[in-house]
């Protein structure tokens, strides 16, 4: 009943948020309530999935669970925690300014609980038909999200993502068919034919030329989602509208799922056609994003946008991993989890700058450190962790990737890549030491949210520097599972 109860909570929250007039203020504690309860259940998927190898609900195990799912649950329900309990106080902010009013702000917190849910719904359907559903369904759920202030910025940047995130998930959708009707014809009608173990089991048998056209589609359908290059575009703009909460969110976990998504069906089609198609085309999508985030990382003059370019060049990175054998792999899935804690930290940190300095550009912000030391140490933590410095976890998974890059013969793709990680490094680097030290502004000192507020962040912390320091053994058993799923 794992299953289901975990979708069910984003559920509960999100009709407690609309229920009433007068529940905004209450949504928030709700929904922050039921988000940590749904990050328990996630440890607890994954503790089950560890022991039993898989957990199923329903019939032909529509809903189902492995040891890759399991990872992007603990990945949705950390980040969904975090980052809808210090929304609360964005939100809160926002409604004394007069900004927004109370059914803005239930609108909000319902929205964000339904994004939650079709993330989750992403993992866990077994169906690959209900998976794109519940993908397309995020796109929907998030247009509403970034448009939210109703500025015309925000608004443009909202149907930007639609047009470009309905065409990507078209692309996928046609990927999909192609998929499906290979299967019928080369198989014939069976029950829960789009069923990812279904699929996979009878890949063998299926009409290789087809699959390797149908992954073509899905990797630049859901590559889209991703943010990978050159389908991108939507991401920056969405990420410097979007309420620092649902950037959060959009880059530690969405970008995550959509992924996912792309890796179940390497496994289809590796079972098929062999793997060398698959990694060639994730090597070439994985380059080409990391050499076009560290070029146009350079010439930022936005901290959220720069944030948003950091989440191309790092799902890049992860493309990489996952075409470069096991050990590829399970850098890759590392890295996942360790960029969603630093990303969604450091957007969370982002909405709290801009709000004090009441400016995105680099160039407004300085002396960060001294002016706002809460603000100012936390997101100079963040950004040294994103930077793959020790003792961050993100080290840890850079230094994995790229070691599997040279022991798998792709010695060139490695030293460019890591080439172009320093170029970034160094843009990077760059910007902190301007925003976090020098002189601060002359004049009152901005604002910072108490303490208490950004609690949560201490969450991100834990991970961050735990798995820079060591991995527990639980979560590389569940990791090592993970591997062998993609490379069975």
């Amino acid at each position: 009943m794992i299953l289901p109860i975990l979708l069910v909570l984003p559920l509960v929250a999100a009709l407690w948020a609309l229920g009433a007039p007068r529940r905004g203020p209450q949504a928030g504690r709700a929904g922050a309530a039921l988000s940590g309860a749904g990050l328990l259940l996630a440890l607890g998927l994954a503790r089950q999935c560890l022991a039993d190898g898989e957990v199923g609900f329903g019939a032909g195990r529509f809903l189902r669970a492995d040891a890759l799912s399991a990872i992007l649950v603990l990945v949705v329900s950390g980040v969904a925690f975090v980052a809808i309990a210090c929304g609360r106080g964005e939100m809160d902010r926002a409604r004394a300014a007069g900004t927004i009013d109370d059914g803005v702000v239930r609108r909000y917190h319902a929205l964000t609980q339904l994004f939650v849910f079709t993330m989750l719904l992403t993992v866990l359907a077994n169906n690959v038909g209900v998976m794109w559903v519940a993908l397309e369904s995020t796109t929907i759920i998030t247009a509403f999200l970034i448009g939210l202030r109703g500025s015309k910025e925000a608004l443009e940047a909202s149907w930007k993502y639609i047009l470009i995130g309905s065409i990507g998930i078209a692309l996928a959708f046609l990927g999909t068919v192609l998929a499906y009707f290979n299967f019928v014809q080369r198989v014939g009608e069976m029950p829960f034919a789009l069923h990812w173990t279904v699929l996979a089991r009878v890949a063998p048998g299926l009409d290789p030329d087809v699959l390797r056209l149908a992954f073509v589609f899905i990797l630049v359908g859901y590559g889209t989602k991703v943010g990978l290059a050159p389908m991108h575009t939507w991401l920056p703009d969405a990420h410097s509208e979007a309420p620092a909460p649902i950037s959060a969110m959009m880059s530690g976990a969405l970008l995550a799922v959509a992924l996912y998504a792309i890796l179940r069906w390497k496994v289809v089609v590796d079972a098929c056609v062999g793997s060398l198609f698959s990694e060639r085309m994730l090597l070439l999508v994985g380059t080409g994003s990391v050499m076009l985030a560290a070029v146009l990382l350079a010439g930022q003059t936005s901290y959220k946008r720069m944030l948003a370019y950091s989440s191309v060049e790092h799902m890049g990175l992860c493309c990489l991993g996952l075409a470069l054998g096991p050990i590829g792999t399970l850098a890759a899935l590392l890295h996942i989890m360790t960029h969603a804690a630093s990303k969604s930290m450091l957007f969370v940190v982002a909405g709290d700058i801009a709000a004090g300095y009441r400016s995105a550009a680099i160039g407004a912000v300085r002396g960060l450190a001294r002016a706002v030391p809460r603000t100012g140490g936390l997101f100079l933590v963040g950004m040294l962790a994103l930077l793959g410095l020790p003792p961050f976890g993100l080290f840890v998974s850079e230094f994995l990737l790229f070691r599997a890059g040279f022991l798998t013969g792709h010695p060139w793709v490695a030293g460019l890549n890591l080439a172009l990680l320093v170029w970034a490094f160094v843009s990077l680097l760059g910007v902190t030491q301007k925003m976090c030290y020098g002189p601060p502004a002359p004049g009152e000192p901005p604002t910072e949210p108490p303490l208490s507020a950004r609690a949560p962040l201490l969450l991100n912390l834990a991970v961050l520097l735990g798995l820079g320091i060591m991995i527990p053994p639980p979560l590389l058993a569940l990791l090592r599972q993970a591997m062998e799923i993609v490379h069975s």
